[in-house]
């Protein structure tokens, strides 16, 4: 497990499996993203390594329901008085209560999914969510962070803009591969997808935390050159 510091406030966890994203409000921890089910621990050590304590973690927000997403947030809601918040359409899978849609895959997709393993990943374990979001909410992080609802990697899918801190954590619907920002793979519907992606874009960021890849600087000029060749 590594830990990046990319802002001052902001910490990237790279996890053995996924990542995750760490904001720091004077003393009082966001988690954007969990990893997976066994993720739980090496999260443990990044906060214990910045020289926080487990019960400093406040709020957990996950992007949408994927495993490797929302995996760890089962344990790190035990850690004390943690609220989870997840898309009012994510809510039931995270909580166990229904199944989660598997992705409409590509022919590309499908042989990606199988060469990583992909369908290796522990299930997520049940996790309750106490606040459902909607797009337009506001959380109580980063100056005021703002819920922008991407569906089309997931029904619920959604992303998180600081405005005042000029920072979008993007979730799934933007990747950074091999020094290439994409639009995200594995959807429910890439043409919904699409248009989100053109959405987060058309914010203007600085900088974009992505859900796989590392944090984008510069970031309204990658997402629009990105965007205009995805159309």
């Amino acid at each position: 497990m590594e830990i990046i510091e990319v802002r001052p406030q902001l910490h990237l966890l790279l996890l053995e499996f996924g990542q995750a994203y760490l904001w720091n409000d004077a003393g009082v921890l966001t988690l954007v993203d969990s990893g997976i089910a066994t993720s739980g621990g090496e999260i443990a050590e990044a906060v214990e390594r910045l020289g926080f304590r487990r019960s400093d973690v406040r709020k957990v927000v996950l992007t949408h329901f994927h495993e490797d997403h929302a995996g760890g947030a089962a344990e790190v809601s035990s850690w004390g008085d943690v609220v989870v918040m997840a898309h009012r359409l994510e809510a039931a899978v995270i909580r166990g209560e229904v199944p989660a849609p598997p992705p409409n895959f590509t022919d590309e997709e499908r042989a990606l999914h199988r060469s990583l393993g992909a369908h290796l990943l522990p299930p997520a374990p049940p996790c309750r969510v106490d606040r459902e979001l909607e797009d337009g909410d506001v959380i109580d992080f980063g100056g005021g962070a703002q819920v922008i609802a991407t569906p089309g990697h997931t029904d619920g899918s959604i992303a998180i803009h600081l405005p005042a801190a000029q920072v979008l954590f993007t979730g799934d619907t933007v990747a950074h591969v091999d020094g290439q920002v994409i639009p995200g793979v594995f959807n429910l519907d890439r043409d919904e997808m699409l248009r989100s992606f053109g959405k987060l874009a058309a914010l203007g960021p600085r900088l974009a935390c992505v859900g796989h890849g590392a944090p984008i600087e510069n970031a309204h000029q990658a997402l629009g050159a990105a965007a205009d060749l995805a159309v």
